[in-house]
């Protein structure tokens, strides 16, 4: 008899509760949970693609060992003695830093994803963390770790409250949203739309969220640092900035305007390639909203100046005074988050504590450029990466230069894959541990919540109980923790316990320590008693969920044990109950928690307390910007692109997601095509520093004069990985016209946005 059962839908970042229909242990079907207090019964095609994905054929059931060159099924015993065996062994002989750690960014999405990898890490002792990161967002999170010290306090737009949002470098439409986690994006624009508000997109594409729009700017790829400063200029000239409250918590607005004089409207035009008088309208038009707010996305920060744009796109919310006010771009407070601390001083942000040893790239976030990966690999000398620990990664496919990289991982002394597929990366590992299809996995959105466009909680268990065989993904990547160690993990009943339970204690002694604290003077181990769940991981929900924002504080430990009378959490949620697993257990779909509120000065961590509008490293960087004015435009360069029905590589192999408008096409004006002899359905080669490719050409006015787009993700034609739909359709891959040597230098995010190329018409 067909059931039906909850989940969260992992696959973007919208995290859509989805009602599953299963038939036994099977997905059959998967459609909205109209009662989500978020989702509200919106579904995109991904997740109503979940059972396909969840039952693909060529997800791996068992681990795979290297043996005599070729990799064999084996049990999981076998698999972690493997671990146990060769990985502290070689940090034994060469030292921690010759193991690198690569995070994929599908961590991101899963419970085991955002627990573990931090222990690991620890474990391991090593600072060579490689993630997706540098591929996508750090601009974003150094820029607001410079603007507020804290590199997780990114405002996001008030969605359902703004008067007036300006998108840059943003396809919502397709991608659902990201770094702003809002279920049902196009129907939240078009609601904006719809109340008389404004939507403004900035995109050298003409995207499905551009014809969404009021107005639809074109400008010059890479050019949205220069247009963003020439708003923020105009703002400033014509006396138009008017931070309001903002006021008393800003630190370099006087200097502000010094640093931004170059950068007139007409200045700037030309590498827009926008006229002055549409950027100073856009600016007037941005200061006269009764509300507003400024997005950008993976656009303005995979380019040559993605930290700045991505600094301005901040600074012009503080200059309108539209930042952390209802209707501009505000700061989530997320239930399983740390409580909001009182204001003040705090330790500040800063890049470059070390270096990556060959090139000298800064950390960022204690992550290195992955980018820079292939060199670390191959590069003789001390510290030299000699293995590395890849979790749900594939950077073949989305760094740069990924021959290379393929070839340098050939030459590990020892990987370790965490992946369901053996795909282009994880066809290297000599140890590959399989995670469950996640209908077999409990969901909590630990990451996105916090970019959350509304504050809430939600909580599914798996839908499906554990095939036999299989490990739970928190098993698996606490039973990696214990063999890197050198311990091995079948002896260890319940690993996730053992890793688990001194995480708990940890937390608790800190907690317990702090007069700050309402718990102050507690016994650890007595409230770690009163915790509950089924298991570790739930177990360490459950402490976040207490000592959150909103949570029950143990009921401040049963009151000092019945001392005095209960009172509601500092931040209780409705009704004043105090959050914890087994309230959010008794609500399937959710706990609503309001709407975003206000919470300046209290989320600065700067060491001035206050907003530092014009940090040292910006000022450094904005002469390289200064400098581009005069750089004569490239004739031809090229952008990505978002497909609704993919997530970068992940979901190629899943037939209910390719076709359509899912293609890997190079996108070309009509005019370019014309110009350099290409035609509809024919073939081109492109080329950039990094190589040449051979692609099929898509004619479409879609894309401006100047610009061809490639999407990301594909190339799907290596030997050894099983992935029988994508290599059906491998499409090329975009990241191999780079050869790693372009990045925001910040950040140390790949430039994959807005870099030259050639075309030339092929037979």
């Amino acid at each position: 008899m067909p059931r039906t059962a909850l989940r969260i839908c992992p696959l973007c970042e919208a995290t859509c509760g989805l009602t599953l229909t299963i038939d036994g242990t099977a997905v059959t079907g998967a459609r909205g949970d109209r009662d989500d207090v978020f989702s509200r019964g919106f579904i995109c095609p991904k997740g109503a693609a979940f059972g396909a994905l969840d039952s693909d054929p060529d997800r791996l059931r068992t681990p795979l060992v290297r043996r005599g060159g070729r990799l064999r099924e084996a049990g999981w015993d076998e698999a972690f003695e493997a671990v146990a065996t060769a990985l502290p062994a070689l940090v034994q002989e060469y030292g921690a830093q010759s193991v690198g750690v690569v995070l994929g960014n599908p961590n991101v999405h899963t419970m085991a994803g955002a627990l573990y990898p931090p222990l690991l890490l620890k474990a391991l002792g090593t600072r060579n963390l490689f993630t997706a990161s540098t591929l996508d967002q750090m601009p974003k999170h150094v820029s607001s770790g410079l603007l507020f010290g804290d590199p997780f306090a990114i405002p996001v737009p008030d969605l359902d409250r703004t008067d007036f949002l300006l998108l840059i470098g943003a396809n919502p439409v397709e991608s659902n949203g990201s770094l702003c986690t809002a279920p049902d994006f196009p129907g939240r624009l078009k609601a904006l739309r719809a109340r008389g508000g404004t939507l403004v997109v900035v995109d050298p594409r003409r995207t499905r969220t551009a014809r969404l729009a009021d107005r639809h700017l074109a400008p010059r790829p890479g050019s949205d640092a220069l247009l963003l400063a020439a708003l923020a200029h105009t703002l400033l000239a014509e006396r138009l900035a008017a931070p309001g409250a903002l006021g008393d918590h800003l630190l370099g607005l006087g200097e502000l305007s010094d640093a931004l004089g170059s950068f007139t409207p007409e200045a700037v035009a030309p590498a827009c390639d926008l006229t002055a008088t549409k950027i100073r309208t856009l600016a007037r038009d941005l200061a006269a909203a009764p509300t507003a707010a400024v997005y950008g996305r993976i656009g303005s920060c995979t380019v040559a100046y993605g930290t700045l744009a991505s600094w301005l796109v901040d600074v012009l919310n503080i200059l309108t005074g539209n930042l952390d006010r209802p209707g501009g771009a505000l700061f989530p407070l997320p239930a399983a988050g740390p409580r909001p601390r009182p204001a003040g001083p705090g330790k500040g942000f800063g890049v470059g504590r070390w270096r990556s040893r060959v090139s000298g790239h800064p950390e960022a976030k204690s992550e290195l450029p992955i980018a820079a990966l292939a060199e670390e690999i191959e590069t003789p000398g001390e510290g030299r990466i000699r293995a590395v620990v890849a979790i749900a990664a594939n950077p073949v496919l989305s760094a740069p230069d990924g021959r290379r990289l393929d070839a340098a991982l050939a030459g590990l002394d020892f990987m370790v894959s965490v992946d369901p597929y053996l795909n282009e990366t994880s066809r290297h590992a000599h140890v590959v541990l399989p995670p469950p299809p996640p209908s077999q996995s409990a969901h909590h959105d630990f990451a996105f919540n916090g970019f959350a466009i509304r504050n809430q909680a939600r909580y599914t268990r798996a839908a499906v109980p554990l095939e036999a065989g299989l490990l739970d993904e928190c098993e698996i990547h606490a039973r990696l923790v214990l063999a890197v160690a050198g311990l091995h993990g079948a002896a260890v009943p319940d690993a996730a316990a053992a890793v688990d339970e001194p995480v708990i204690l940890a937390a608790l002694a800190k907690e317990t320590a702090d007069p700050h604290s309402p718990l102050n003077g507690q016994d650890p181990a007595r409230l770690a008693g009163l915790l509950t769940g089924e298991s570790g991981p739930e177990r360490r929900l459950d402490l976040m969920l207490r000592l959150g924002p909103y949570g029950d504080l143990f009921d401040a430990a049963g009151e000092a044990a019945a001392g005095g009378t209960a009172a509601a959490a500092p931040g209780a949620g409705p009704g004043g109950e105090g959050l914890s697993l087994e309230r959010l257990l008794a609500h399937p779909h959710g706990i609503d928690l309001g709407p975003l509120r206000p919470r300046l000065p209290g989320v600065l961590r700067t060491r001035s307390g206050r907003i530092e509008l014009l940090p040292d490293p910006i000022a450094a960087e904005l002469p390289r910007l200064r400098a581009a004015l005069a750089e004569r435009p490239a004739a031809l360069v090229l952008v990505g692109r978002r497909h609704l029905r993919s997530n970068n590589s992940w979901l190629h192999n899943v037939p209910a997601l390719t076709g359509g408008s899912n293609r890997c096409t190079l996108q070309v004006n009509p005019l370019d095509a014309e110009r350099l002899g290409l035609t509809e359905g024919g073939r081109a080669l492109i080329t950039a520093g990094g190589g040449s490719l051979d692609v099929p050409v898509e004619v479409t006015d879609t894309v401006r004069t100047g610009v061809v787009s490639l999407p990301h993700g594909w190339g799907h034609d290596r030997d050894g990985a099983r992935l029988s739909v994508a290599a059906a359709a491998p499409g090329v891959n975009v990241n191999q016209l780079l050869d790693g040597s372009l990045l925001d230098p910040l950040s140390g995010t790949a430039v994959l946005n807005g870099f030259p190329v050639e075309l030339t018409p092929l037979p």
